[in-house]
């Protein structure tokens, strides 16, 4: 079995790749080539790409070209329309409860990068709805309900923000602190009754970048019983390759347990690869002895588990 915490579907098919038979990163294809049984936390990224002062400011930031995005509505029906197409047309299943996650084949479960979306913390009943179960508090930006990893603020959680962590533990939904800012990593495992995830992130002790983690926020997310999905994101990593992931693997779980480490590749929401690791086929690259299975894929199924009702 294999488990992603973050590949970028839906924004892949909206650049005009070919996510069903490509061979760049991920698709439907690699993904039956790695394993008979996958789940794939796929984002929906509600955004229109755009260029101003705030994409200068992230390129400097992460260390590449990036460009800025204005919120979409529209862009958010769509991506879940591929999605759902790709569910009646037979290439994958959508996770709507915790049995789904023993169907064979490819397993999508749907997962909302940022609360942009959102108007007051009451909406994610309707996320519940179109079976999006797991919920990323930010993207690159702040919210009206936390503040993220490069906010000039770090206010962390809003009382908002407070209670859509609150309800989202009751109907079942996945905390994704993947871009949250430190405040709001430590605000959120101070008040959630269930175990969250850092979908697709790094250790700052081995590469001091934004959108890494420091030991405090990582023993956080692991006393929840939550998992760290390591990243491909180049500009996170002390060094652009294969190994610069391993360096993180290993650095979770010696320093914070087996348990709590697990893969988020980013795999179509990046324009650079690791050395090494160029796409999802590469995954058994990873694996450590004596804990392939953990990293893989155990350690995630606990945490949707123990979240999804």
């Amino acid at each position: 079995m294999f488990i992603d915490l973050h590949e970028d579907f839906a924004y892949a098919n909206q650049m005009g790749r070919d996510i069903i038979h490509g061979k760049d990163q991920s698709s439907i294809e690699m993904l039956k080539s790695v394993d008979s049984n996958v789940i794939i936390f796929s984002s929906i990224f509600p955004h229109i790409d755009v260029i101003n002062e705030r994409s200068a400011e992230l390129s400097s930031k992460y260390g590449f070209p990036i460009k800025s995005s204005n919120f979409s509505f529209d862009i958010l029906l769509s991506q879940l329309k591929v999605y759902y197409y790709l569910e009646r047309a037979g290439y994958v299943s959508i996770v709507r409860s915790k049995e789904d996650l023993k169907k064979p084949g490819i397993k999508f479960l749907l997962s909302l990068e940022g609360t942009d979306a959102l108007k007051e913390y009451e909406d994610i009943y309707i996320l519940k709805e179109l079976n999006v179960f797991n919920l990323g508090l930010t993207w690159n930006y702040d919210t009206k309900f936390a503040s993220s990893c490069f906010s000039k603020k770090d206010y962390g959680l809003t009382a908002e923000g407070e209670e859509l962590v609150k309800l989202a533990n009751k109907l079942g939904i996945i905390i994704d602190l993947a871009h949250a800012g430190k405040r709001t990593v430590l605000d959120v495992c101070s008040i959630t009754s269930k175990p969250v995830i850092i979908s697709h992130g790094n250790a700052k002790r081995l590469k001091d970048h934004e959108r890494n983690y420091d030991d405090e926020e990582l023993e956080c997310v692991v006393k929840t019983g939550g998992v760290i999905g390591i990243t491909a994101i180049t500009s996170t990593l002390p060094e652009k390759t294969l190994k610069g992931i391993i360096e993180n693997i290993k650095y979770i779980g010696e320093s914070f347990g087996w348990d709590y480490v697990a893969i988020g590749t980013d795999f179509l929401g990046i324009s650079e690869v690791p050395q090494g690791f160029e796409n999802v086929t590469k995954i058994k690259e990873l694996l450590i002895e004596d804990h392939e299975d953990q990293i893989l894929w155990r350690n995630a199924y606990r945490v949707i588990e123990e979240n999804l009702s």
